[in-house]
């Protein structure tokens, strides 16, 4: 059964019907780029392929297909890479804006992401998960290196990623306008792959600094620019690849920084622990560089130190932790001094360094400063008469804002 109901037609103008037409075609665009974002919201941090439509100052825009476009900006583009109007390009899809205007696709070319997806397109044994690629770090266009490793022991992953006749690694460099591609085993222990991701140069010895979260990496002297290589290119590329800070330098500049830093660690536990030369040298052969260690590390650990015995080795914990605690009490001494300090700094023309000082010589309010003559502060502090002169007179505006008060 139908019911039909006439509507009388609603009249517009001509004005109203453009601006009908304009909500329309406004909402169909809206429509639309709500939909590249559900169709590539999920593809973000994958390959994305597409045609050169237009070549800008800014950048690149490709043409995805079915009305889609993405935009590489410039900085994400290879260096000197040469890209025309209807060349076919790759890119990593890094990100996905719901914008009303403007691109919405963003690629980039030059990501340590985008070469490891070729890579992934490249070398099937990552796609199965028999290799993993660690990660990555480029010089754009120039030079990378990845790190990988084999979930499989029959599998050699270096061999697997350079292919039959370096086919693999060729196909991902032409990818990359010619960078040229160096695959390293990753190692759990950060030192060894340190030594990995230093190729081709031959690492000689490497001290590890935790706290500083540093290497410093000891190559032949003749090895020592093909080690930093060049602008540095060689070690800064090793120290992305590995998340380490690398000082790299020749066997004679570590032999003499290491006995430097020897010399520095026993002038500390002869000056704090008032012991002679030869126990702080046991102490630095055993391997301790702290106060805190000596203080707070199983007493064992010393106790298999055949210099000492347990006598020594209570005594020596316990002048480090007297020697701890005495460091402690210095600094909340200087803290106080830096709160003191901090009247000083309201006189105009004053500094940190110059209020310290001061307080440290005794003068730690703004009235103690007024009462000093120009010759008085100048041999208090290394500071030129105009200068010891103003601080003075600033300090002094107190003592003008009392009288004005007073005579009122």
């Amino acid at each position: 059964e139908f019911i039909v109901e006439s509507i009388e037609s609603i009249g517009f103008d001509r004005i109203g019907a453009q601006t009908a037409k304009q909500v329309i075609v406004q909402k169909i665009r809206e429509a639309e780029r709500a939909q590249v974002i559900d169709a590539y919201r999920q593809r973000q941090g994958e390959l994305v392929n597409g045609v050169v439509k237009r070549v800008e100052r800014s950048g690149v825009i490709l043409d995805l297909g079915n009305n889609v476009e993405a935009f590489i900006i410039r900085e994400e583009m290879i260096p000197r890479e040469s890209v025309r109007t209807h060349d076919r390009l790759r890119g990593y899809l890094y990100s996905v804006r719901s914008e009303a205007k403007g691109p919405q696709l963003f690629l980039s070319r030059t990501a340590p992401e985008f070469l490891m997806n070729l890579f992934t397109l490249e070398v099937p044994e990552i796609s199965e998960h028999l290799v993993e690629i660690v990660s990555a770090a480029r010089d754009p266009g120039i030079r990378a290196k990845i790190a990988v490793r084999t979930m499989d022991t029959r599998v050699d992953p270096v061999g697997a990623c350079v292919g039959m006749r370096g086919s693999r690694v060729q196909a991902v460099s032409n990818e990359l306008a010619g960078e040229r591609v160096d695959i390293v085993v990753w190692d759990e222990n950060p030192a060894q792959f340190v030594i990995n991701a230093m190729a081709p140069a031959e690492v000689i010895s490497i001290m590890v600094d935790e706290d500083a979260h540093s290497m410093d990496v000891a190559v032949r002297e003749e090895q020592l620019s093909q080690a930093i290589g060049k602008n540095g290119q060689n070690v800064r590329l090793a120290s992305q690849l590995t998340g380490w800070n690398l000082n790299v330098m020749t066997e004679s500049q570590a032999e003499e920084k290491n006995e430097a830093e020897i010399q520095d660690l026993q002038d500390l536990f002869i000056k704090q622990l008032d012991v002679d030369r030869d126990i702080a040298t046991v102490l630095v052969q055993h391997g301790f560089s702290s106060l805190e260690e000596i203080a707070y590390v199983p007493i064992g650990e010393m106790l298999v130190i055949d210099e000492f015995d347990e006598e020594i080795v209570k005594e020596l914990r316990n002048r480090a932790k007297d020697a701890l605690l005495t460091r402690a009490i210095v600094s909340e001494e200087q803290l106080g001094e830096t709160k003191l300090s901090e009247e000083l700094l309201t006189i105009k023309g004053m500094d940190d360094q110059l209020a310290t000082a001061l307080v440290l010589r005794g003068i730690l309010k703004v009235d103690d400063l007024a009462q000093l003559s120009i010759e008085e502060l100048m041999a208090l502090e290394n500071i030129d008469a105009e200068r010891a002169a103003k601080l003075i007179m600033a300090a002094r505006e107190s003592w003008f804002d009392e009288k004005t008060s007073t005579a009122h």
